[in-house]
């Protein structure tokens, strides 16, 4: 209900007209337009009071984290545990504020109103934002899920239905059913690969402590393919930069088979790139040797660890693959509705969009399941 509750208040702030604002229709035809709606849930149009939606909490963790880099002294602050990890939250609280209250000042400068109407609708605009952040903080400690994620997915399931009716107004029925192919097969995909998992059995060697035996029992080590957006988002930007590509004018055209086909390797390969740093096997295998447990068939040690490596690189490269075929579904598709021209990166923007929002709801469910689960079996444990 708390959740519920905050997202009701978080659509009404998304709809409430802030003052000195004359609201005027969205541009259709601007390439940014929906990109900025989905990140704002179509609020730069309208400028409500809650205008930049959850877009200034989003951005402050990365540049917190881009922060931490370059001032010591933040980095010192992660380094202190608990302690350091309250005085980040509270950087990263006013940051948000900062972020918020520069969003107010460009829209102020590019369209709205001078003198004390400015004024007030950059005062309106920032407390907006801060109380954006004092919304998703609300879910995380007493609702389910991250906040900022489950307002994202509220306002980007508010702004992504209406895209439908307007690709059916310029491009017919025959554009509809191609993006519902596009958005069931990158939602089936990526719910199999999320919850796709190898398992590795492990078998514990029982320990006599005293009178009573401890150990014996059989369990297994996870593995699984991290998803992330990253590579298929730093693909689309490195073909874009016509830096790194002088005088290779097909690579202009998203539409292009070409192009299609570096996109899909670059993908794979950023994948696999940042998949392999991702868990260290023989850690893994240094920590079931030392509670005693093995892989069957396989001897503890450096055997387990070679085994664990050569299951897991097996494992990657399958998942960088897949990673390659989820990124390729939304760019085949819109070079055949041929809208990539008018929209740039709008391949790449579906595919996170789609991810995010398959991702959020496992995390929700899981948890939803859990509090189901701890709630039926609660009068068993007392």
């Amino acid at each position: 209900m708390v959740t519920l509750g905050v997202i009701v208040v978080f659509r009404l702030g998304q709809i409430l007209p802030a003052p000195h604002v004359t609201v005027r229709a969205p541009e259709a035809d601007h390439p940014l337009r929906w990109i900025l709606d989905l990140l704002t849930g179509g609020g730069l149009s309208t400028l409500p009071v809650f205008a930049f939606g959850v877009l200034p909490c989003l951005a402050a963790s990365p540049v917190l984290r881009a922060l931490t880099v370059l001032i010591p002294r933040l980095a010192a602050l992660r380094a202190e545990g608990d302690a350091g990890a309250r005085v980040l939250t509270r950087y990263r609280r006013r940051l948000v504020v900062v972020l918020g209250l520069l969003g107010a000042l460009a829209v102020v400068v590019y369209r709205g109103p001078g003198g004390f109407g400015g004024v007030v609708l950059v005062a309106c605009l920032t407390a907006g934002a801060a109380l954006v952040q004092w919304l998703t903080e609300v879910i995380t400690e007493r609702g389910f899920g991250d906040g900022v994620r489950i307002l994202l997915l509220a306002q980007v399931l508010a702004v992504l239905p209406a895209e439908f009716p307007r690709l059916y107004d310029t491009k017919g029925w025959a554009a509809v059913a191609v993006l519902g192919v596009v958005t069931l097969s990158i939602t089936v995909l990526t719910i199999v690969f999320a919850q796709a998992q190898r398992r590795i059995p492990v078998q514990y060697a029982k320990r006599m402590i005293g009178m009573r035996a401890y150990g014996g029992t059989s369990s297994y080590v996870p593995l699984r393919f991290p998803q992330a957006n990253s590579p298929a988002v730093l693909a689309a930007v490195l073909l874009s930069l016509p830096v790194l590509w002088p005088g290779v004018d097909w690579l202009r055209d998203e539409g292009n088979p070409g192009r299609i086909a570096l996109y899909f390797v670059l993908v794979c390969l950023f994948a696999f790139i940042r998949a392999a740093g991702t868990q260290d096997m023989v850690g893994v295998a240094r920590e079931l040797g030392r509670v005693g447990g093995f892989v069957p068939g396989i001897r503890p040690g450096d055997w387990t660890a070679e085994y664990l490596g050569y299951v897991r690189h097996r494992i990657i490269a399958f998942g960088a693959v897949c990673s390659g075929v989820v990124a390729l579904i939304p760019a085949v598709g819109l070079a055949l509705l041929d809208v990539s021209p008018r929209l740039p990166f709008a391949g790449v923007t579906l595919l996170v969009v789609l991810v995010f929002l398959v991702g959020v709801t496992l995390d929700t469910a899981r948890q939803i399941e859990s509090l189901r689960q701890q709630r039926r079996y609660e009068p068993f444990l007392r």
